[in-house]
């Protein structure tokens, strides 16, 4: 990832509960990390000898959004222009599922228009990014 010109941010719905909006981040920052094993930095020693594993080499700002706005973005990421990205997102549906294998089962027979998206996760060109995030505030 050319850190010059790429971008990553997490939009969650600010409306959620903070357990709710710590899980989403969670999720979504570790699917993102299966989808981008190389952000990853080497482990690192503190003075003490202890090792600690490697974190991502570059921020991820998470930003405050609404359900309506979260939907009309994951929306839009399904477009050809924006193919190029890396989009991780993380639904209702899924929050309330016990196994994968749930998961799976109950997405294949909800169509998009009835997901209700906790959070989404875009990585890419910046000037994608920001376009689509760039306006946002920062979820605190």
């Amino acid at each position: 990832m050319d850190l010059q010109n790429e971008k990553c941010v997490m939009v969650i719905d600010e409306a959620l509960p903070l357990g709710i909006i710590a899980n989403t981040a969670a999720i979504l920052g570790i699917t993102l990390g299966r989808q981008m094993p190389d952000v990853a930095g080497a482990d690192v020693t503190d003075q003490s000898g202890n090792v600690h594993l490697g974190i991502i080499k570059f921020p991820v700002p998470v930003l405050r959004g609404t359900k309506e706005r979260i939907k009309e973005m994951r929306e839009k990421l399904y477009q050809p222009d924006y193919a190029d990205l890396t989009v991780a997102d993380f639904t209702e549906l899924a929050q309330g599922c016990k196994t994968y294998d749930e998961f799976i089962e109950k997405m294949s027979a909800v169509p998009e228009s009835d997901l209700r998206y906790f959070g989404v996760a875009v990585c890419g060109a910046k000037k994608k990014v920001n376009k689509l995030t760039g306006s946002m505030p920062l979820l605190r």
